[in-house]
């Protein structure tokens, strides 16, 4: 990516210009201490006289008023705010008239900005205060005052604190009354400019050091440029957070760059486009453009003739593409394409800030589309893509603490969905989309996360965990045999990648990392998980088995064990798990193998992987109450046996029976006063009880050889 520049023969203003603003992705404003305001388009290279403002204003910053906030077009979006050296800022309008100027600071006000939502305004000055405006110029407080100037301010991304200038420090205030300060010494020369980005939460700052300089919003260093030959007077992120500009004299500088070409063939294709291109991606055998007007979408079989719509605005800032549909994301929606070029829906999330979602705060798969709220940092929200409605009940997600990341998996069943998400602990955790009317299962799989990203054709999930790079190969294991799910791991050192990489990509068997200082590293995992995945999804266990023994590693078999045990094929699971010497699930595989009936079987499987309630709602279902019964009463659990029994009127004895010889095993009386209100006058012939077990067993035999070889159907929550 560069950047295209060019210069005029003739100057259009005849002094220094000042400050600049974009409006559109097409018309830029200028303003020059030849005191006018001049309009540039890109499109047709013209340049137009706005205004001629008043001789006594000097013109020192310019910034426009939010366009649109939560997907609603704002009253006062064709206005902005001139600042100026005389003490006052300017609220002018598009066409160049002075709507109001606003007497604000002794000496030259140096910077004015609003807020995200356009309901506020800072400034600040030569005379060291910084002060908040309502949007018609009204003064609210004067936040800060201190006895040098503040060159540059910026507001938090959650318009809540401002972040601005003290000298060589930067300070960030947060607007609510005695909370606290954040101050730190970021340069060693004056700092002169600053900007927050609302997407990533990164801070950018410049100084007459001749230094640019990035920072996290808890004021930690994460990138310090060397020192260049003259200050660095300008910095700006892109609005999606992924670029940002330096600009010094005679210098501008576009800090990232990335290109594409065929890696088959060698071949490399140019694409030519009428307007400026705004966004690119390439992805599932599609690269989907957005320029300033129009979107394209190539095939990478045809390059010659891509399918091309018109945009409503030319801000799009972010493409997220899917096997069967893509996302573009503005400041006005979010809007959902088929590769076809048809509008498929268009999700709305009430008083959401589109303009600040980036990659790793909204996710889109098949079937399913996930947006983590800004508002509210615990909450994700999940769409139907296809309908562009809330999924299932409407509920959102909710976690415990705030969530940073999400990533939604990619391959198989729609019921079957899972969504990874990073919190603020750094804590991975992993949860379906669907809920079958019940609390979903929201289970941690890794500690100390810092970025993570799902495979594209199977569901293999990386990540970069504390000082190790991690692949969580079948990452449902966890819903299916927790206790397996190191073995199903694989770990290598990841002090090569320094500190805060991020993961670009993980297709095929290679994964793709990004460094802080912006370098690219490949790293080549085993392609015979993904191998295994495909066998498994196609029910092919033979081959499955045969991979795993011509491959010869522990890894593998722990996998397929946790596959065929959810998939319920049991001799599969057996063989995997006798591989990995899980001795003693190799033994109770073998006892549900010679279970009577199926209900009792799946049952049995359903306890295996520790699904208890859906156990007994299988058996219950079944009529199999005595199974049910002894399924609680193997695992202790006395009072729900005991309710299983005198709600059917059987089993009572056999239950009371069990619980005493527990009792007598410990040494202990029984206190329970329900056990003790039923075993009153009962005596305890075991030799009866095990008479009414055997004729249970033998009635389940008999009926499991009378009734035909029916699927038994359960609703079960991995």
């Amino acid at each position: 990516m560069r950047l295209k520049t060019s210069l005029l023969k003739e100057p259009k203003h005849k002094e220094l210009v000042s400050c600049v603003g974009w409006t559109t992705a097409d018309d830029l404003y200028s303003c020059s201490d030849d005191h006018q305001i001049m309009k540039w388009n890109l499109l047709n290279g013209e340049t137009t006289l706005v205004a001629k403002l008043p001789d006594d204003i000097y013109p020192i910053d310019l910034h426009w008023f939010p366009k649109s906030f939560g997907g609603k077009r704002q009253t006062h979006a064709e206005n902005f705010v001139l600042t100026s050296s005389d003490g006052k800022f300017h609220l002018i309008s598009k066409t160049g008239r002075v709507e109001k100027s606003v007497e604000a600071h002794c000496g030259a006000v140096l910077a004015g900005r609003w807020n995200y939502e356009g309901t506020a305004l800072v400034t600040v000055g030569e005379d060291g205060q910084v002060k908040i405006w309502s949007k018609s110029g009204m003064l609210r407080s004067t936040l800060a005052q201190q006895g040098t100037p503040i060159y540059s301010v910026a507001w938090g991304p959650d318009s809540e604190k401002i972040l601005y200038t003290s000298g060589k420090q930067l300070i960030i205030k947060p607007l609510q009354p005695n909370a606290k300060v954040l101050q730190w010494k970021a340069h060693d020369g004056i700092i002169l400019k600053v900007d927050w980005n609302s997407v990533n939460d990164l801070i950018l700052s410049a100084g007459e050091d001749c230094k640019y300089k990035v920072w996290d919003s808890y004021g930690r260093l994460l990138y310090s440029s060397q020192s260049h030959e003259y200050p660095i007077t300008s910095v700006a992120w892109a609005l999606d957070g992924e670029l940002f500009a330096v600009g010094s004299f005679h210098t501008l500088r576009l800090c990232d760059k990335t290109g594409v070409r065929n890696v088959l063939n060698d071949a490399v294709d140019l694409l030519e486009f009428r307007d400026r291109v705004i966004k690119a991606s390439l992805n599932y055998g599609h690269l989907v453009v957005s320029t300033s007007l129009q979107c394209y979408i190539f095939s990478t079989k045809n390059w010659n003739t891509p399918l091309i719509f018109d945009l409503k605005e030319g801000t799009v800032s972010l493409i997220l593409q899917a096997e069967r549909h893509f996302l573009l994301v503005d400041g006005g929606g979010l809007y959902l394409y088929s590769y076809e070029g048809r509008l498929i829906s268009s999700p709305k999330v009430p008083g959401m800030r589109t303009d600040i979602l980036n990659v790793q705060t909204i996710s889109l798969s098949n079937d399913t589309l996930a947006i983590r709220d800004k508002s509210d940092e615990k909450v994700i929200y999940l769409f139907e893509p296809l309908a562009g409605k809330p999924l299932g009940d409407g509920k959102p997600l909710t976690h415990k603490t705030e969530i940073m990341e999400i990533a939604l998996d990619q391959k198989g069943h729609t019921n079957e969905r899972k969504i990874a998400f990073i919190d603020k602990n750094r804590d991975l955790y992993i949860t379906s989309v669907k809920r079958f009317g019940k609390e979903q299962k929201v289970i941690k799989i890794g500690t100390m996360v810092h970025t993570l990203a799902w495979n594209d054709t199977c569901n293999i999930l990386c990540g970069l965990q504390d000082t190790r790079f991690t692949v969580w190969y079948y990452p449902n294991v966890i819903y299916v045999d927790k206790d397996i799910l190191p073995k199903t791991l694989y770990e290598r050192d990841a002090s090569e990648f320094s500190k805060n990489p991020q993961i670009v990509s993980f297709a095929g068997s290679q994964v793709t990392v990004r460094r802080a200082d912006g370098s690219l590293i490949h790293i080549s995992i085993s392609p015979y998980p993904a191998i295994l995945h495909e066998y498994v999804n196609n029910s092919k266990w033979e081959d499955a088995v045969r991979l795993c023994r011509f491959v010869k590693d522990q890894t593998l078999w722990a996998c397929l064990a946790a596959m065929a045990v959810a998939s319920k094929d049991m001799n599969t699971a057996e063989i995997a798990y006798a591989s990995i010497g899980e001795i003693d699930k190799v033994q109770y595989i073998s006892s549900i193998k010679d279970l009577p009936s199926k209900e009792s079987r799946l049952a049995h499987i359903l306890l295996f992987s520790g699904n208890v309630q859906d156990a007994e709602t299988l058996l219950l279902q079944a009529g199999l109450f005595y199974q049910a019964i002894q399924v609680n009463i193997n695992l202790y659990n006395w009072e729900r046996a005991l309710e299983l029994a005198v709600k059917h009127k059987t089993h009572v004895d056999t239950v009371l029976a069990y619980r005493q010889k527990f009792l007598d095993d410990f040494g202990k009386k029984e206190t329970n006063q329900r056990f003790l209100q039923y075993a009153e006058g009962l005596e305890v012939n075991w030799d009866k009880i095990k008479a009414k077990i055997e004729l249970e067993i033998a009635k389940e035999r008999e009926r499991a050889a009378a009734t035909p070889a029916v699927r038994a159907s359960v609703t079960i929550q991995r």
